[in-house]
Order: structure tokens, then sequence, then C-alpha cells
């Protein structure tokens, strides 16, 4: 210890130089630092999505899903299995708990699907779930004059767009796909024992390309390639189909039985504000800068401004920077305060200005670190580095305290490197203990899994290597800077009134220390009274000025009915002044699952900054039920605001709903969905198994279609062929790669299908003899979890008090609302998940504590001085609570971060205090009641200052309004008010309860008073 400060004050250029390095080191690393909004955290989930063509739910249930969740049953650490059917598509979710190697789970995944024996047609994909598959940027394209906007858009700006390093995916919707349909006349094809499989085989005979072995030549062996081409339109009218009904089959072309033509639609319609557009949706790589990527991508539109147009519907850059902007502007603010606050007891601009010198030499060391370990410049690291502002000062504000104190005592009042030393040296074990201490509340962090640990872990670390950065200045540049700046202290200041009343306060406090001591309970006792007035939450709720909103019409709805209904909705968001611009998507592929659905539309509705979100959102919900009431009584729609990434909120209450029986399943969801709906506390319901679609079910008569000698499979094959349009693939005609699509001229009518002959030894029989065709009501999808079929309603709680609401409507689901039998439930959401993770707090801050007194052990070495700092813990929640309820903020768990910082935080003041007093017990030889006076009145203004230069820190952050702030504004109410009540119960209560632990020493000593005096 002795030697570092020596070696400070003997080599002053050499810590210059390295203070100066370390600067230019953390100006690098704060402009090289990736910016976002939240940290990375990678979800432990494995999504497999299946695609089994032309199959029903419930056939892809039984065929494709059941198979995959028997094999995924048998992975080891599986915490949830959860698995949807659609018609065509499968998608299951997997849940890994955290530190799972995906890489391995992923390997044995795709080895499970392979053992499942999945028929041939069924396609697999195994993806990783990541926040970085959602979009950054939705942006809205229009064609300037002439220019055709989808072809300058494939062949410009998309190829511009991907040679950006950080993009990872751009998707773009509303395009037209240009199409060769040969619509074939079912009568001619018939005629010649033509189906449209049939044809579609004879056209791929004619277009392939094989390798065919290798050659010799020149002692090389070279490779042979046979293919056949069609080239042109024309070639394919006039392909030769081989017949298949006659005994010697005759060739006839194809243009005598189609029409061939190229036509171009779109398969998804996209508008903004009312007028066509594209709609190009973009995702960056994990590793990418965020900002930096969607500056580049602005840039590569600006440079085809001559040929397109665009808007942009939602930029979560634009909320990283704002967010950036918010924190950082606050983060001044609160250094500013700082400054302020030790001037106000300094009273000296340069003691000021060396004191808070470490303000920014600490943030620019963690900066350092924070590149080094690849954490991103995020709402968290940022809050982290806001919050650390003004406790970064206190060692510093304590050394040059220590050193004017001990200079103004000195004979010659000269600061000289001797004094420097040893006023140093005197409150290292103070300000060392003191910073450990509050460096080690954030290790039980590790402890804590699931989204939290990751989320608040990137911001214990800046606060961590902020805080060792403050220490290190404080043994070394502060003495060389309060050296080279005072030829003298300053003067020394006369005993003030503050330390006058002080003294004579905790003089009293001894004299009655039962009094205080019940006192300081009964406070504690009326803020915890206060608890179940605050509500409690995990995140408190935040306004966000982008909603998104859908409208589902009946399952077999066209995408020109939805697109009807979807322009009267438009219509509607356009009228209202509070809605700023409206992107709209009909018929548009879901981002995630790539799910197509024509009866669907969805918006992004750009809010103004001046909307109150809660009461428009009423207003559009009843405006939108209006409109879809006259419409498409038997659709559902939905708006809520748009949450793009973030921390976990559980803000939600979800009721699932468990039976085999999938009719009484689905009657249960809508008695469950229309209780939750009539509580005014929850918004934005939704239920996953509230559709059904209506489809014609063919019951083939086994015993009648044998008779007639027609398999099964020849029916499906026949009812097939005429119902759906058959892929023939992408040929290259006329130099461009085509789709080539097969269908007949008018599509099969419900009334035709009985009608319907079907071909067999004994000639053609009509569907209706041989089979049973009836209507009937089936489910869009099919939603199990573990293997179960379950049905979920789920509600956002609009509140802060998710418990309350959560236990509210579980109990009156099980009072008010009769379940059918089989049917049983559970609840979940928010609430089961907020326990749990402040189960996790809880333990988190006790393992805090203990490792508080395990360091205060080894500084002090005596058990009961860890025991009376600890104590000044006990008094936190008092201000806290107070601050939390004036405040009208809910628990929360950036409130239980705020608890966790406090117990650093406020044993700082309780060991510069403790110190000064074991010091002048066992150095000055001091009575304990002497010892406790003297040490109170000189570390009254370091540990006043100290407080109020953290408190004045962070209150920019605890009354702004701003968005982007909700994870630190409780953090701050917590610690300004925790702080508060614990330093002024410190410097009351320590004092107190030393005398308490040491009454034997004190009865000795006052007795041995006693006896002097007579």
């Amino acid at each position: 210890m002795n030697s570092l400060i020596r070696f400070s004050l003997k080599n002053v250029a050499a810590i210059f130089i390295i203070t100066f390095l370390i600067i230019l080191g953390g100006l690098y690393a704060i402009t090289n630092l990736r910016i976002e909004m939240f940290p990375d955290i990678e979800d432990p989930t494995l999504t497999v999505e299946a695609v089994y063509p032309g199959a029903s739910p419930d056939d892809v249930n039984k065929n494709v899903t059941t198979k995959l969740e028997e094999q995924f049953n048998s992975l080891e650490g599986l915490k949830t299995l959860e698995s949807s059917s659609y018609e065509s598509f499968a998608m299951l979710s997997l849940n890994f708990p955290n530190n799972t190697d995906l890489d391995k789970k992923e390997q044995q995944v795709n080895k499970l699907i392979e053992e499942a024996n999945l028929e041939d047609s069924v396609q697999t994909d195994v993806k990783r779930f990541s926040m970085d598959m959602i979009p950054i940027y939705d942006i809205s394209i229009f064609a300037k004059g002439d220019t055709d906007l989808d072809t300058y858009l494939e062949n410009n700006v998309i190829p511009d767009i991907k040679k950006i390093s950080g993009v990872n995916e751009v998707q773009v919707s509303g395009q037209k796909e240009g199409l060769v349909q040969i619509t074939v006349d079912q009568e001619k094809a018939l005629q010649n024992g033509l189906s449209l499989d049939h044809i579609k085989n004879q056209i791929n005979e004619k277009y392939f390309s094989y390798p065919a072995g290798q050659v010799e030549a020149d002692e090389f062996q070279i490779p042979v390639r046979v293919e056949q081409d069609l080239e042109t339109i024309e070639e394919l009218e006039d392909l030769q189909l081989t017949t298949q009904n006659q005994q010697e089959p005759t060739p006839i072309a194809l243009k005598e039985i189609a029409t061939i033509e190229e036509v171009t639609e779109r398969a998804e319609l996209t508008r903004y504000n009312l007028k066509d557009s594209l709609s190009m949706m973009i995702t960056k790589k994990q590793d990418a800068n965020t900002v930096e990527v969607a500056d580049q991508v602005t840039e590569v539109l600006k440079k085809h401004e001559e040929q397109i147009d665009y808007y942009v519907s939602f930029d979560t850059a634009q909320g990283v920077k704002d967010s950036v902007h918010t924190l950082v502007r606050e983060g001044l603010l609160g250094a500013l305060f700082a400054s302020l606050a030790v001037l106000l007891f300094l009273r000296n601009i340069r003691a000021t200005i060396i004191a808070i010198i470490s303000i920014p030499f600490s943030l620019l060391f963690s900066s350092i670190f924070l590149l080094q370990l690849g954490i991103s410049l995020n709402m968290m690291t940022l809050g982290g580095m806001a919050v650390a502002v003004g406790r970064v000062v206190d060692d510093s504000i304590v050394v040059i305290e220590n050193i004017f104190r001990r200079v103004r005592r000195s004979p010659d009042k000269k600061i000289t490197d001797e004094i420097i030393t040893d006023s140093t040296k005197e409150i290292f074990k103070a300000i060392v203990s003191s910073t450990l201490t509050t460096i080690v509340v954030f290790l039980p962090l590790g402890l804590v899994e699931g989204d939290t640990g990751g989320f608040f872990l990137p911001f214990a670390l800046a606060i961590t290597f902020a805080l060792i950065a403050s220490l290190l200045i404080s043994v070394t540049l502060v003495p060389i800077l309060a050296k080279y700046s005072f030829k003298k202290a300053p003067k020394e200041e006369k005993e003030g009134l503050l330390q006058k009343i002080y003294g004579k306060l905790i003089e009293r406090s001894l004299n009655h220390k039962v009094t205080a001591i019940l006192l300081s309970l009964v406070l504690l006792g009326g803020s915890f009274a206060l608890v179940p007035t605050l509500g409690f939450t995990f995140m408190p709720n935040e306004e966000q000025k982008i909603l998104n909103a859908t409208i589902e019409l009946p399952a077999t709805t066209s995408m020109e009915r939805t697109n009807e209904v979807s322009l009267q909705m438009e219509e509607m968001f356009v009228d209202k002044s509070q809605i700023e611009n409206v992107t709209a998507g009909v018929g548009s592929k879901d981002f995630f699952t790539g799910l197509k659905k024509e009866n669907k539309a969805s918006y992004y509705l750009r809010l103004k900054e001046d909307t109150d979100v809660s009461e428009f959102l009423k207003e559009l919900r009843g405006d939108m039920e209006t409109i879809m009431d006259v419409e498409a009584d038997e659709g559902e729609f939905n708006v809520m605001e748009f949450a793009a990434s973030g921390p976990p909120t559980n803000n939600s209450v979800s009721i699932d709903l468990y039976s085999t029986d999938l009719e009484k399943l689905q009657s249960a969801a809508l008695d469950v969905e229309e209780y939750m709906k009539d509580n005014d506390d929850l918004k934005d319901i939704s239920n996953n198994f509230s559709e059904t679609q209506k489809q014609y079910l063919v019951d083939v008569d086994s015993d009648k279609a044998g008779e007639k000698g027609i398999p099964g499979m020849q029916i499906l094959g026949m009812i097939t062929d005429q119902t759906r349009p058959v892929q023939v693939g992408e040929l290259n005609l006329n130099e461009e790669n085509k789709t080539v699509q097969l269908s007949y001229e008018d599509p099969l009518s419900a009334e035709a299908l009985e009608e319907m002959e079907i071909y067999g030894p004994q000639g053609p029989v009509k569907l209706k003899e041989i089979a049973d065709v009836k209507e009937t009501d089936s489910f869009t999808a099919i939603q199990k979890l573990d293997g179960k079929v379950f049905a979920r309603v789920t509600g956002h709680v609009k509140g802060n008090d998710v418990q309350a609401v959560t236990n509210e409507v579980v109990n009156g689901v099980k009072s008010d609302i009769e379940l059918p039998e089989g049917v049983s439930f559970e609840s979940g959401g928010g609430s089961e998940e907020t326990t749990a993770e402040f189960q996790q707090m809880g333990i988190a801050m006790i393992a805090a504590m203990g490792l508080v007194y395990l360091t205060m052990l080894i500084t002090f070495g005596k058990a009961r001085i860890p025991i009376i700092i600890l104590s000044s813990l006990i008094f936190v929640p008092i201000g806290s609570f107070t601050a939390l309820y004036l405040a009208k903020e809910p628990l929360s768990i950036s409130v239980m971060i705020g608890f966790l910082m406090l117990i650093g935080i406020v044993v700082t003041n309780a060991i510069v205090l403790t110190d000064r007093i074991t010091r002048n017990r066992d150095e000055k030889g001091m009575t304990v009641r002497e010892a406790l006076l003297e040490a109170g009145k000189t570390r009254l203004r370091p540990i006043l200052m100290t407080a109020l230069a953290t408190i004045a820190a962070l209150t920019p952050l605890a009354f702004t309004t701003s968005t982007g702030t909700f994870i630190s504004k409780g953090l701050a109410l917590t610690v300004i008010g925790g702080l508060t009540s614990s330093t002024l119960l410190t410097l009351i209560l320590i004092p107190v309860l030393y005398e308490v632990f040491f009454f034997r020493q004190r009865k000795k000593e006052r007795l041995k008073t006693k006896d002097l005096s007579m």
C-alpha cells in the first residue's frame, strides 16, 4: 500500500502517461462499442419447422408432430416442448436450461429427426431462436416515375443492402410473382387419359440435366453431363404428350388441351397510408451494431432516391439512439449534480475538480473492459454507468477530505509527500473494504437464472469496472493532483452548526439507546405497511408509440375479401389524428414461422408523440369492433402496443386448459376468453385455440371401393388432381427462370365433388357411390405442450400489480367458470415467473450480505464489527419503500437490483465511520464514548458528501419521464430513498449499536471514570 502511493508520488510522469493512455483507450473503446437496445441474450431454444404439403392440421399432428415429440422427449435437460400443427406445416419449440450447449443439442435434434421415419415429402429445418431474428427495420418502398420497382429492388437495392457486413436477411413482401400458368381443359385431358400429374411428369421428362459418368481424354478424366431443355414458351406449347388411354398411344401437343400464358400476381398485398407499396424487413447478424447497420441501410436507400421513395414503418435503431441519448443525458446531468454536491461541501473548485475527475476516468476505464468482453453499449451498461456516477466519486472524496484534514492539523499547514502518504494510508482500508463490498454484492447475480441474470450482468460489470477504476485513481492520481494543485490546504473551518447539532444528537441517542432503537423499528414497520400498496411486477410497463393491429376473418376467406375489409380498416386508421402513418400487409407471411394466411391482415400504426396510448387504444378497439361487426361478424381483431425485443416484462396472465376432447377444449377456452375480456385490469386477450374452418370429409367405404377395384390412394390422387394446382417447378423459359403451374379451367365445386367420376377396372364410378362426402368443422391449428393438447388464453396486465390481478383471474376461473368434464386448467404467465425471479434475487441478496460480511471480517479481523456495519442495512427499506410509494413506482426486478446495490453503497458509510471508531480506540486509546463522538464529528462531512453525491447523481434518472429509462428509474428511486434513510440512521444507530455490542467495555470505562472522579 505504502509502496503504491510512494511510487505514484515519485513517478508523477509515469502516472500521468498511464492515465492518458487509459483515457485514449477508453475513448477508442467507447466509440467502438456496439450500440444496442439490450444485452445480447441467446435464448436456449431450438425451433423445428416441418413442411408436409397438402396435409390437414390433424394429419400433420398425427404423422409429423407426434412422431417428432416422441423422439425429442428423450433429450436430456429438455425443459418444455411446445408444438403447433397447422395445415401443411408444423412448428416445435424446444426450450433448454441456460448454459446449454446448443451446438450439441442441435446435432442431437437433427439425428432424432432422421430416426423419426417421417414421410419423404416432409421437409424439416432446425433453427435457433435469437433476439436478432426480430427485424430492425420495416421500410415501405414506392417507385418513382416508370421504375419497375420489383426488378429494381431485386437487381440493385437488395444486393447493395446484402453487401453490408452486419445484415443477416432481407425479406420483401408484396412483390409481383411471375408465373407460367398452364390451364388445362379437363374434358380434353380426360379423353386422352391425362391427369395433371401425368402432364407434369411428361414436362419434367423433357427438361433435365444429370451427370452421366466420365470419359478419358489426353490422360484426363472429363465428366459427362446429359441434359435436355425447353427454352421458350413456344417449345412448351408444342411439347408432345403421350396419351394414356389408347392401345396405341398417339402424341398430342400440350397446347391442344391447355392454354399457356405468363401471368403476374401478388401473393400478398402491402400498403403504406393506403398507397400500394413493397415492404422490406431487415434483420442483422448477432454481433452487428444495430445503429451502424441501420445507418448503412439508410445510406443505401439514399443512393437510390432517384428511382425509389421510401418511408420507415418502424426502426429499432431510432429507439436505440433515443434510449442511449436519454441515458447519456441523464448520466451527464447526474455527474453535474454530483459535482455541485461535492462543491457544496468542499467549497473549493480545484478540490471539487480533483474529486470528480474519477467520474470520466472510471467510465472510460469500464468501457475498455466492456469492449474486450464483447459487451455492447446498451440500456443496461449505460444504466450501470449512470448509476455508478454518484458512487465512483466516493473514494476520491474521502481521500482528498482526509488529506486536507491532516494538513490543517500539521504545524506548517503545508502539503508534503509524507502527509499525503500517511493520510491516504489511514483511509485506505476503509475505501478498499467499502469498494470491495460494493463489488462483491454483484457476484451473486451469477446465481440468478433466466433472462434476469443475462440482462443485469452487463449492468453489474459496468459498475464493477468503474468502481475498480475509482479505487485506483483515488490512491494514485488524486494524491498527486492534491499535491500539485495546492501549496497549502484550504483554510480550516471551525466546527459548524451541523456538527454541533449532530454532536448533541448522537450523545442524546447514546444516553437513550432503547428509545433510539425502538423509534427506528417503528419507522421500519411503518415502511413495510406501504408494501401492499406498491404493486408487484417484473418490469414496469412503458408506453410504446407503435401499435400492432391484426384482423383475422374465417379461415376459408379469400384474400380478395380480406383485402376489402382491410381497406375499410385502413381508411379508419388514416383518418385518426393520433396516427402518424399506417403500414398494412394483407395475406403476408409471418416473419418467424413463414405461415401465410389469406384471411389475415396486419398493421403497424405509428402514433404521434403526444398521444395518450391507453385512452387511444380504447377508442381504436371500439372503432375496429364496429367495422368487424358490419363486415366480418365471425372474424377476430386485436390491437396492442408493439414490442419488438427487450427484457421479459412477465406482465401477463395465462390460463392453460388441457383436454383430449377438442370441442370441449375450444368451448372452455372461449368461456375463459370472455371472462378475461370482462376484467378491466387486462388488455390484449388472446386465445390460441379459437379458430375452426369448414372442410369436406370424403369417408371412403372400403367394401364398396374394393368391389369396384379402386384403392383409396387412387381416390386421393384423383381428388387432389382436380382440387389443387400442381407445381411443375422452375423452368428456364425465354432466358428467365419461371415458375410453372398446372390447373384446370374451372375449380371443382362442392356439388360436383360427389358427382366426380373415379376410373377403375370396371369403368367410371361416381365418388358418392363408394364414399360418404360430408361437411365438417375442423381446427386450423392443434397446439400441444409437453405432448398434451392445450389451449392458452393470455392477457396482459394494464397496471403494475401483476400478482394481484393474476390471483383474481385464477380464483375467478375456479369459482365462476364451470369447465366441461375432462377439461383441466393450470395458471401461469408473468406472476409465477416473477415470483421465481424474485425468489432468486432474494437468495442473491442473502448471498451478497454473506460475502460482504466475509469481506469485512477479513478487513477488520473482528466478528462484531461487520455485524454492526451490516445492521445499517436493516433500515434501508424505510426510505426505499417511502420513495417508491410517493413516486407510485411498483416493486420490480429493477427495484430488487436497487436493494442489491444498496447493500454495497450503504455499508460504505458505515465502514468509513466504524473504521474511524476502531482507529480511535486502537491507536489513540480513546474510550468507547470518546471514540464514537470524535469519529461521528470527523466523518460527518465525508459521509454526507458521498451520500449526497450519489443521491444527486441519481436524481435525473429518478425523475425522468423519457422512454428507455424504465429499468433505471425504479432502481434510482430505491437507492435514493434507501440511502437517505440509511445515512441518517447510520449516523445515529451505528454509534448506538457499537456501544451496545461493546457494553462490557463501556461499563468498565464508566466505572473507571467514576472511580477517578471520586
